[in-house]
């Protein structure tokens, strides 16, 4: 088996992942609040993102096969932390996708992506707190 990425370690809590396949790299640091200079994306909030980007793109494999455009939705994303342990204890994400997805598609859509992989394998302890809006472009 092939790894997916290498991460490296450098100096003052950051770190460079490489993915393998395609070279694209991404850079880590630590959250202010957690000893670090806040300068990247830190490990948290990945998963949380990443929440959100399993959820487009998993909607976007049922649009395009129903012809529905997707382009130019976005996804806002807030991660809250808990301590004692120190975890992430709810990700919320507010999805604005277009007004022209007809209503009956929408129920769909956002069954599809409260189930994408990323949701199905984070703790249920995670609250996973996502809404919906529909508006013109």
């Amino acid at each position: 088996m092939s790894p997916t990425a290498i991460v490296t370690y450098h100096t003052r809590l950051s770190t460079s992942c490489v993915h393998v396949k395609s070279g694209q790299t991404i850079s880590t640091d630590a959250p202010t609040d957690n000893h670090g200079q806040g300068q990247a994306f830190s490990p948290t909030d990945l998963t949380a993102t990443s929440l959100a980007s399993c959820m487009l793109t998993v909607m976007g494999i049922y649009a395009e096969r129903q012809t529905i455009s997707l382009e130019g939705s976005t996804a806002q994303v807030f991660k809250k932390m808990a301590d004692h342990p120190r975890r992430i204890a709810s990700i919320i994400i507010e999805m604005t996708l277009p007004a022209s997805i007809p209503h009956p598609e929408r129920p769909r859509l956002e069954f599809i992506a409260r189930n994408c992989p990323v949701a199905k394998s984070l703790h249920p302890e995670i609250i996973q707190d996502i809404r919906f809006t529909y508006k013109e472009a």
